[in-house]
C-alpha cells in the first residue's frame, strides 16, 4: 500500500472512531476495505484521493468479475462514502465521486435458523463436568436467553452481568447501552459456572471479563464460533451456524410465540426498526411452510 494512502486512512479511521464510536470490527473491516482500494489504484498511478466516479465504478465491476458479492461490494460503497463525506469535509478533496454512484441491487436472504428442537439439543451438548463445558453452557444460554451479538457477549465482565435482577448490560454498536433480560436458565448456567469452573479456568489470575479460555483470558469470537462448530458436528446439525445462528433463533422464536416486533428490536439492540423486520419475513416462510405441510387445503 502506498504510504500517503496509508496516512490518509489512519487519519479517517481515528477521526471515525472519535465520532461515530464504532467498533473495532467495523474499522477492521473500513481499514481492509480501503487498502484493497489503495493496491488497485496504485497501477492507476494514483492515491484513492485522487480517484474519481469512473475509477470506483471500474473497481466494483472488476470486483464483482472476480468473484466478489455484491453485498461486499456494497458494504466497500458504504466505507467509501463515508471516507470521501470525511474527505470533503476535511478540505482534502474538491468533490465527492461516490455522489451519483448506485447501490448494487441485493437480494433479501434469510439467514439459517435452528428449531427449537435443534437449539435445545445445542444447548445440552457440552459437557457440564468440565470447566470449558460449563462456561461453554453457560455462554450458549446467554446467546439464546438474550440475543446478543458474540463481540458483546465476549465483552461482558463481571459488572455487566445483575444476577439478582437477572438481566445483562450489553454495550453494542456506536457505543449504545441497553438491558437486557437473562432468563431462569441462563441465569442458573451463569452462576454455576461463574462459582466454580471460572475459577478453574483463572488458574489464579486476574481478569475481569466473564467467559475465559483456557490460557485464562478472554474468549475471542472465534475460539467460541469454533466450539459451536463443534458441537454443531457431534450433534449432526447440517445447517451453517455460528454464534449468530442463535442471535437469529432468538428472535424467530420470539416473533413465532407473539413477541412484538417493537420489543425484539430493542431487546437485539437494532437502531432501525427495518433492520428488524427480516424475522417476519423468516416466521412468515416458516407459518407458510407449515400450512402447506399440515393443511388438507393445500
Amino acid at each position: 500500500m502506498q504510504a500517503a494512502d496509508e496516512q490518509i486512512i489512519l487519519e479517517f479511521c481515528d477521526a471515525f472512531w472519535l465520532e461515530r464510536g464504532g467498533s473495532e470490527n467495523t474499522l477492521s473491516s473500513y481499514r481492509q476495505d480501503l487498502t484493497n482500494l489503495s493496491r488497485y489504484a496504485e497501477p492507476l498511478g494514483k492515491v484513492i484521493l485522487e480517484l474519481s466516479r469512473e475509477d470506483l465504478m471500474h473497481y466494483l465491476s472488476f470486483s464483482l468479475s472476480h468473484g466478489r458479492l455484491a453485498r461486499s461490494n456494497a458494504r466497500f460503497l458504504a466505507c467509501a462514502r463515508r471516507f470521501y463525506r470525511w474527505a470533503l469535509r476535511e478540505h482534502k478533496i474538491h468533490t465527492d465521486p461516490t455522489l451519483s454512484l448506485e447501490n448494487p441491487k441485493l437480494g433479501r436472504t434469510l439467514p439459517n435458523i435452528l428449531s427449537e428442537d435443534e437449539v435445545l439439543a445445542l444447548l445440552e451438548a457440552p459437557d457440564e463436568s468440565t470447566a470449558m463445558g460449563a462456561r461453554d453452557r453457560a455462554m450458549l444460554e446467554v446467546l439464546y436467553a438474550s440475543g446478543l451479538r458474540i463481540s458483546e457477549l465476549v465483552q461482558l465482565d463481571l459488572t455487566s452481568i445483575n444476577l439478582r435482577q437477572g438481566v445483562v448490560k450489553v454495550l453494542g454498536k456506536g457505543a449504545r447501552e441497553r438491558l437486557v433480560p437473562m432468563g431462569e436458565e441462563a441465569l442458573n448456567k451463569v452462576q454455576a459456572y461463574l462459582e466454580g469452573p471460572r475459577a478453574e479456568l483463572l488458574k489464579g489470575q486476574h481478569s475481569d471479563r466473564v467467559f475465559l479460555s483456557s490460557r485464562s483470558q478472554g474468549m475471542t469470537r472465534q475460539t467460541f464460533w469454533h466450539r459451536i462448530k463443534f458441537y454443531a458436528a457431534e450433534l449432526g446439525i447440517q445447517a451453517s451456524i455460528s454464534p449468530h445462528t442463535l442471535r437469529h433463533a432468538f428472535a424467530t422464536h420470539l416473533l413465532n410465540h407473539g413477541a412484538d416486533l417493537r420489543a425484539v428490536q430493542l431487546l437485539l439492540g437494532h437502531q432501525d426498526i427495518s433492520t428488524t423486520t427480516i424475522y417476519t419475513h423468516i416466521a412468515d416462510t416458516r407459518l407458510k411452510a407449515l400450512y402447506e405441510k399440515h393443511h388438507p387445503r393445500a
